[in-house]
């Protein structure tokens, strides 16, 4: 999945299903030409809110859960990762998703069982509303006002940034990145200066930058970098 890819040893240190749920879901935000806040928004509620609270259910045998989720399995998960994308563009689109269209993918997608429309709308009742405090819209902020100060802004990538916090979500000791939102986004866009602009002009004071417009401590926004790179450029 674009420029970097986590190795094997890497993969296989998460949970089975993660991967695969993570990829199904950032191709149905691409097959439904989502804008990036909505796909990140559906990623922090599908893998930060919903998936966490699954170990939960299964470890309490809690008869409570929505019956979309007894079995739990890979196609109700892509069911809920859909509903994800839904719940996200209601609240960022000011013309979002219809249901028909969530069915329309999901019927082409999701293989191994049907969906009806009313189970759709069920679904969605096991989320929670409140993403706007997510890491993208962070970045974005921070990288329009980076553009406004610095001359390299034509420089630095945003597509990395992008690139980088889809790689954060394959793995889960590295999702958790995502609960402090404005230092992941701080690191990421410190970490896609390194990565992306030439060694030889890097001249702009990017770590003392985003301290400063931030209110990070720098000391965290390092370790997060450190940690970035290290997943990144870990040979596979």
């Amino acid at each position: 999945m674009k420029k970097w890819m986590w190795s094997e040893q890497q993969r296989s240190s998460s949970s089975p299903l993660r991967l695969p749920l993570l990829q199904f879901l950032i191709q149905s935000a691409q097959e439904l030409k989502v804008a990036p806040i909505v796909k990140y928004a559906a990623l922090s509620l599908f893998f930060d809110r919903f998936y966490p609270s699954l170990s939960r259910f299964t470890q309490q045998g809690d008869d409570t859960a929505n019956w979309l989720l007894q079995p739990i399995r890979e196609s109700n998960l892509q069911l809920f990762s859909l509903i994800s994308i839904w719940v996200s563009s209601k609240i960022h689109d000011s013309r979002p998703l219809s249901v028909k269209s969530l069915k329309s993918l999901g019927d082409k997608t999701i293989t191994e069982q049907h969906f009806t429309t009313r189970d759709f709308v069920e679904a969605v009742l096991d989320f929670e509303i409140g993403t706007a405090n997510n890491a993208f819209v962070f970045l974005e902020e921070l990288y329009f006002q980076f553009k406004e100060v610095a001359k390299l802004s034509e420089v630095l990538n945003f597509e990395a940034c992008i690139d980088i916090m889809d790689l954060l979500y394959e793995r889960d000791e590295t999702s958790v990145l995502y609960s402090s939102p404005r230092s992941l986004a701080a690191s990421v866009l410190v970490a896609s200066y390194v990565i992306t602009v030439p060694k030889q002009r890097q001249e702009f004071p990017v770590l003392p930058w985003v301290k400063f417009v931030t209110s990070c401590k720098e000391e965290d926004i390092k370790e997060i970098v450190t940690d970035i790179l290290k997943h990144v450029f870990e040979p596979s």
